[in-house]
Formats: structure tokens, C-alpha cells, sequence
């Protein structure tokens, strides 16, 4: 079985902002390749963020019914947080100086069994507690 690949909020978001231009075609390239492999995870926060962000953030909103559906589709990917990633984020976040949200995404991932984080926010290149992370978006196209 392939290894899982954990998405961050802003790869989600980008994947269905239409605005987005390059970023959007590359998100939702992503996302589909993770979905037929199966191989895509995420979390709870992320599906939180992604639908008040999407509902409200973003240049042109979705509808909340759509953007509903879309959260529903994506718990198939989804990782509970419960109090063991809560303390395990507690730990990352001390040890290697980021957010806290941002330990807890690390936190979620390493529940998950993904090998890689895509993310825009965090450090590209960088393998955090097993982790490595990989911003989609700074390659060649993405803009």
C-alpha cells in the first residue's frame, strides 16, 4: 500500500477557489491522484478551517450547502484529534518552535501514517518527527 499523504487546509482551499488560477489546477491534481490512490488524510482542523475560509474568506465564497458537501466527501480522509494529538502537538510545538495549529497538523499527519505533509505554510523540504513536508506550489506553474 502507498504511503498516506496528509493535505493542509490551504491545498483543500485551493483545490475549489476557482480564483486561485495556477494553484487551483495544481490542488485539484492533487487531490484527485490522492483520492484515486487512497491515499489521501487530513483532519478534522483542516475540514474546519477549509469551510469557514471557503464560506467566507475567499474572493468568491462557496455556498454553504456546497461547501458542506465538500467537507462531507473529504471525511472519508478525515483523523479524529483527540487528547493524545492535543499533547503530542504540546511537545512538537516546544521542541520545533512553530505554531501550535501547526504542530497539531504534524500531530494529525504522523496519526495518519503519512510520510508527507503538503502544505504552503510550513517548511518546505524540511521532515519534521518523520514527516516531510512539501509545498505543492513552488514549483514551476503554480502561479
Amino acid at each position: 500500500m502507498n504511503a498516506r499523504t496528509f493535505v493542509d487546509t490551504n491545498v483543500l482551499i485551493y483545490a475549489h477557489d476557482v480564483d486561485a488560477r495556477g494553484k487551483h489546477e495544481i490542488a485539484k491534481s492533487i487531490l484527485k491522484e490522492l483520492w484515486n490512490r487512497r491515499t489521501g488524510a487530513l483532519s478534522t482542523q483542516v475540514l474546519q478551517e477549509f469551510y469557514v475560509n471557503v464560506t467566507r474568506k475567499i474572493a468568491t465564497p462557496l455556498p454553504k450547502p456546497s461547501a458542506r458537501a465538500i467537507v462531507d466527501n473529504y471525511f472519508a480522509w478525515s483523523i479524529d484529534t483527540t487528547p493524545a494529538e492535543i499533547s503530542a502537538a504540546f511537545l512538537i510545538e516546544d521542541q520545533a518552535c512553530i505554531s501550535f495549529w501547526d504542530a497539531l497538523i504534524i500531530a494529525a499527519a504522523r496519526k495518519a501514517g503519512a510520510d508527507r505533509i503538503l502544505s504552503e505554510d510550513l517548511n518546505s523540504g524540511q521532515t519534521m518527527f518523520g514527516v516531510r513536508i512539501e509545498n505543492p506550489f513552488s514549483g514551476p506553474g503554480s502561479q
